[in-house]
């Protein structure tokens, strides 16, 4: 299909999935979006949210999408602990058990470093949600799998926010027309936009929002990378951003060019 629609998780975009409306393109999803509404693809990019999608969702059915997913012997598993003290709070194993898995995460042993060089660097930064912010997805996640898996490992780009990932990947299968909502770029001094906030594998509901200039150099490569494909911006709260391929929609525009139901 010549056009896609991806969905962020950000608060504006709960009018769209607790409608679960149906729309004429191929729909990109993020994360925990799978709790609320199906979609045609399925991007993760953190290691926790991985294995909470291999282990709770229907994922056979949809196209999932997962960075760094590379499948190996489960024996490399059990090998890797040895000469390891890593404390058994940091290892996260899915079941069951088989003979692959794949491994992924964050080394917890230099966790206290990182944490103390991060707040030399940023002293003007809330030094607790910096830190709970730095804590997530520490650990190790052994995801065990199948024959029957079909994730799909990301190539490029590495890296990126889940919803950008997305967008991206979208960009890649040769679409020319490209809806974005739900992508709230909110800043260190709001409270964290994201509908599951809260809930496992996401950061908790008393936390600070990101510096979204990150957020906006990864759309703006995209939207120049790709200027062949239309990019529309479907209720964002202001014009963040301005290129000729990118327009601006309301929710009743955006619902009168692809909603179906």
């Amino acid at each position: 299909m010549s056009r896609a629609v991806v969905i962020g998780n950000g608060e504006s975009r709960k009018w769209f999935s607790d409608k679960q409306y149906e729309v004429d393109a191929v729909t990109w999803g993020c994360n925990a979006i799978y709790r609320d509404m199906v979609t045609d693809n399925l991007v993760a990019v953190d290691y926790g949210m991985q294995q909470e999608i291999h282990e709770r969702c229907d994922y056979r059915d949809i196209n999932c999408h997962f960075a760094n997913w590379s499948v190996l012997p489960a024996s490399v598993a059990d090998m890797m602990f040895l000469g390891y003290d890593i404390p058994e709070a940091f290892i996260h194993k899915s079941s069951p058990v088989t003979d692959q898995c794949v491994i992924s995460g964050k080394d917890p042993m230099t966790l206290h470093e990182r944490i103390e060089a991060a707040i030399q660097m940023h002293p003007e930064l809330d030094m607790k949600d910096l830190r709970m912010k730095m804590e997530k997805d520490v650990g190790v996640w052994i995801t065990y799998v199948d024959e029957n898996d079909h994730i799909n490992n990301i190539d490029f780009p590495i890296g990126w926010s889940a919803g950008n990932t997305a967008l991206h990947l979208a960009c890649q299968q040769g679409t020319k027309e490209i809806y974005v909502l739900g992508f709230d770029l909110s800043s260190y001094d709001e409270p964290l936009n994201n509908i599951y906030k809260g809930t496992d594998n996401y950061l908790p509901s008393d936390a600070k929002g990101f510096n979204s200039t990150n957020w906006m150099n990864q759309m703006q490569t995209v939207f120049r990378e790709f200027k062949d494909i239309t990019f529309s911006w479907v209720d964002a709260k202001e014009q963040f951003i301005q290129e000729n391929n990118l327009s601006y929609l309301t929710k009743a525009e955006f619902c009168d060019k692809v909603v179906t139901l």
